[in-house]
């Protein structure tokens, strides 16, 4: 082939990535690339194309080639493989590796830095967390990010009256944009939450949600009328159990309300010798992501279609179930166990349930994606929580034998009982250090993830009432919504 031909190929392959054609795109930079494999930058963008593609080896082996011809800013291939490691294949010391390689190539590259302080949090390594982002803050002084980063992983009951003034002042900035108001003043209302300044918490947290709700235009806007017909759609497409028994393999989902204990649940569990914890994945997401118009498109569904969802599924999960039991612990898969039990009619479903106002409280303290603009407000979150529980009626009605529902206030105060329960359920016998999970070396990616480091406590039961005076009109839409508060 010459060389106009491919250069041809090449200049073709990189309009059908920019117009978001990524298996065309990817036909076309292999058919170059088998023309001329000498081209590192093709190689790289071969390599973004598969990562998108969800073809992870693919996508490492292509970054790799780029890498060994010579690829301009090594650095940011290094960051692309090591996203893929802790994302997607759960390998967090192959990404740390990655991206010290990254620092090597270029010591002053502060993604890297960024993202290995996310690691070592993920990691439980809060010295090394606090390290990286300080590092990235003196190389980048904006870098508004790593500032909120480290304030989270220092929270104390003695208020860091330093770091609350570095926190302020870029609140206060004229400059700053919405979306860094929102994140430094969640930041801020974690760090004075945690020294009990429950009346300046409460107002950052405020500040914070008002600032995230103006960063993320439309999407910021919690649509409830929109919110009731996807349950209705829900619950008028998945209106049967499925037929049959089945002794096809399936994992244990463990799903429920963000901040509800989902986490604590599957990092116990996967203590035991027989479970292997899959963390948040993003398998289900994807396959509800693809099926034209769902809820209402699944019905064309048919069976040849479930058998392709269902060989997606595993596929992703590059052969690593080799247990009993495998976890997949994501908390919105609740909106999902029509499909999830259509694709796997033997799956257990254990459903965390927390005291609404703790939970929702939670929630507003926290610095959620734009798609979850409920939470940026209490009322419309109140109304989110009636919808679903609502829906999680429909899904009992349906499949109750195969939901369990772990209080999250019992299994702080009567862990050992709890979690025999959930044993039980998922056919496992009790093994000793099973509730000895603090120091694990696993990785948690999760906005829990310092809590879930801890001893067992319950000291967020009833955290609510540290914000009592504030949170009467959540109290009204909760009843409005038909779910009394417990007081207790």
């Amino acid at each position: 082939m010459s060389d106009e031909d491919w250069r041809r190929l090449v200049q073709e392959a990189s309009q059908l990535r920019t117009a978001g054609r990524v298996t065309e795109a990817i036909a076309a930079y292999q058919r170059a690339l088998a023309a001329n494999p000498d081209l590192p930058e093709s190689w790289f963008n071969l390599g973004w194309l598969q990562r998108r593609a969800r073809a992870f080896d693919d996508a490492l082996g292509s970054y790799q080639r780029a890498l060994d011809l010579g690829v301009g800013r090594p650095e940011e291939v290094h960051l692309n493989r090591a996203a893929i490691y802790s994302e997607y294949l759960r390998r967090p010391r192959d990404a740390q590796r990655e991206l010290q390689e990254a620092l090597e190539k270029h010591p002053g590259f502060v993604p890297a830095l960024v993202n290995l302080g996310n690691l070592h949090e993920d990691l439980g390594e809060r010295d090394a967390a606090r390290d990286a982002y300080s590092r990235a803050l003196e190389l980048d002084p904006t870098n508004t990010l790593s500032l909120a980063r480290m304030a989270t992983a220092s929270l104390s009951p003695d208020l860091d009256t330093e770091m609350e003034a570095r926190l302020r002042s870029v609140i206060a900035r004229p400059d700053a944009t919405a979306t860094q108001r929102a994140g430094v003043g969640f930041a801020l209302a974690a760090l004075l939450d945690a020294a009990a300044k429950y009346d300046d918490a409460f107002a950052a947290a405020a500040a914070a949600n008002e600032a995230s709700r103006a960063g993320a235009g439309s999407r910021g806007r919690y649509d409830r009328a929109r919110q009731e017909a996807l349950v209705d759609q829900l619950i008028a497409t998945f209106n049967e159990a499925p037929s049959g028994a089945s002794s096809d393999p399936a994992p244990v989902f463990i799903c429920g309300m963000f901040r509800s204990g989902s986490t604590l649940v599957e990092q116990i569990l996967a203590g035991h010798s027989r479970v292997i914890a899959g963390g948040e994945l993003d398998h289900i997401p994807t396959i509800v992501a693809n099926i034209p118009n769902y809820p209402a498109g699944f019905a064309l569904a048919d069976a040849d279609a479930l058998n392709r969802m269902r060989e997606f599924y595993w596929a992703g999960l590059q052969g690593q179930v080799t247990s009993t039991v495998f976890t997949d612990k994501r908390p919105d898969n609740l909106l999902h166990l029509g499909l999830i039990k259509a694709m796997f009619p033997a799956a257990k479903i254990v459903h965390t349930v927390r005291e609404p106002l703790d939970n929702l409280l939670s929630l507003y303290f926290l610095h959620l994606d734009p798609s979850m603009a409920y939470a940026l407000d209490l009322a419309d979150a109140a109304h989110w929580y009636g919808q679903y529980r609502r829906l999680m009626a429909h899904w009992d009605r349906l499949f109750g034998d195969d939901i369990l529902n772990v209080r999250y206030e019992t299994l702080v105060a009567q862990p050992d009982a709890e979690i025999r329960k959930v044993l039980a359920f998922l056919n496992l016998e009790w093994e000793d250090g099973l509730l000895d999970f603090s120091d694990t070396d696993r990785a948690v990616r999760t906005a829990s993830v310092w809590q879930v480091r801890e001893k067992l406590y319950t000291r967020s039961s009833g955290r609510w009432r540290n914000y009592a005076k504030y949170l009467e009109p959540l109290k009204e839409a909760l009843a409005v919504a038909g779910f009394a508060a417990d007081e207790r």
